[in-house]
This record gives C-alpha cells, structure tokens and sequence, in this order.
C-alpha cells in the first residue's frame, strides 16, 4: 500500500482549515533496524520521485510529463511510483505543496497580529505574484492538472478527495482566509464573498503566468491588486486620483 494520507486542523482566523499532510519524510525511524532501513528506503524513493517528477513538469509540461518516464528517472519501477503517488496529479500536488504552505503561515501572522488586511493581501498577492514566476513551468503544470482534475470532477473541490491537487496545495486559502477576516472587521466590503474572490485572483495569477510570458511579474501583480481592490476596497481606487493606479510598485521581492 502506499503511503497513507494524514489530516491536520488548522485554525486560523477562529476557525479550522482541513489540510491534508504530506506523508513525513523526516519522522523518527522506527528502532528496529530492517523497519528503519525500509523507512530509509522508501523516503529516498519518494524524494527521488518529487525531484525527478519537478525536472521532467519543467522540461516536458503537464500532458508530455509520463509517471512512466517519471519512475524511469528516479530509478524505481512504475508500480512503485503509483505506488508513492496514485496519479499525477497527486504528484504535482505534493510538488506544488510546500510552496503554498509559506503564504498559510503568514496569512495566519497577519491575522493573529491585526495586521491592516489591505496590506496583508498586498503583500500575499505580491507573494503568489513572484512563486508564479520564478516556478513558471511549475505553475503551468500545477494549473493543468487543476483544470483538468476539475473537469473530471465536474465540481468544487472534496476535502475527501486523496488526490485532488486542489486539496493538496490549497492556493486560495490564504487570501481567502485575509479576506473573510477583512470582511468581518468591516476594512473590507462583505460582497462579492472570500471564495469567490479568492478563487478570482488565484485562477488570474495562475492563467496570466502562463498565457502572458511576456507579462512582468510588476504589472501582473498591479493588475491583480486593482482587481480585487476594485471589489473589496474601491475608494483606495477612487481616491488614487487622475493617475487610479494605486497599486503600482506594490511588488515585495
């Protein structure tokens, strides 16, 4: 059997977030010596699957990336990868993961601290803005396989679901979390709600890197900026004067 998928309640905001946890490499190993040399093993499998499975998003794209031409590069069978990751798109899930746990943390900071949420979703967007270009081919395939697990779903995500790669990397969480504390407090205005306009930005930033290659990360994130603004906060536009452009330059590298 493979690895077995764990749950962790997280709160944030005063309320829980369902996470699935990536199955632990760095565990204690268990005492008995051929148990913690097979632990050895299988977390070397399993590292050498991520690493060959990033190469090959990043050379070949979403539809040419096989899981067979995967566990050739990482030098284990292709039962094995299955084995370790049951579709691909569990796989570019577990891939995509630990660049979207940062943003969590943080937006769970800024609440915690009643930081300003318009500089909370400056910030988390700028965030998302920079991960979306400097893991350009990442994203693409990331976005491919939520597209088309999304299509074969025919609906929103299941936090059941195992291999959902919408599940696994939870992109719009963070924003959605800035927002509805935003909404709550009264900073931001309560329509259109936190889902829906999380949903909007992730879905823009993630399609813009890549269908606008030519696009700098600068005006992406301005336009993404002024989008959710121009819902949530649209006196920030208003009062920008002739100029309406209030947040250019608002990218943190």
């Amino acid at each position: 059997m493979g690895d077995t998928p764990s749950w962790s309640q997280e709160k944030f905001d005063g309320r829980l977030v369902t996470l699935r946890s990536m199955p632990a490499t760095d565990q204690p190993h268990p005492r008995d010596p051929r148990a913690r040399a097979a632990q050895t093993k299988r977390d070397r499998t399993r590292r050498a699957l991520l690493d060959a499975a990033d190469t090959a998003f990043a050379s070949h794209g979403w539809a040419n990336a096989r899981m067979e031409d995967i566990a050739a590069a990482a030098g284990v069978s292709a039962a094995t990868a299955y084995n370790h990751f049951p579709t691909k798109h569990a796989l570019v899930g577990h891939i995509f993961r630990p660049v979207v746990l940062p943003l969590l943390t943080q937006a769970q900071q800024d609440v915690a601290t009643a930081r300003s949420m318009v500089d909370a979703l400056c910030d988390q967007v700028s965030s998302l803005t920079l991960i979306t270009f400097r893991f350009r081919s990442l994203t693409a395939s990331f976005w491919s396989a939520v597209q088309e697990y999304t299509i074969r779903v025919a609906g929103p995500a299941d936090p059941a679901d195992e291999i959902d790669p919408r599940i696994l990397a939870p992109v719009p969480v963070p924003i959605q979390m800035l927002i509805e504390h935003g909404q709550g407090t009264g900073e931001l205005r309560p329509f259109p709600s936190a889902v829906e306009v999380s949903g909007l930005i992730v879905n823009m930033a993630l399609i813009r890197s890549v269908n606008r290659p030519q696009e700098s990360a600068e005006f992406t994130c301005e336009m993404l900026l002024t989008v959710m603004f121009g819902m949530l906060r649209p006196e920030l536009l208003v009062d920008a004067g002739d100029d309406g452009r209030p947040f250019r330059n608002r990218l943190r590298p």
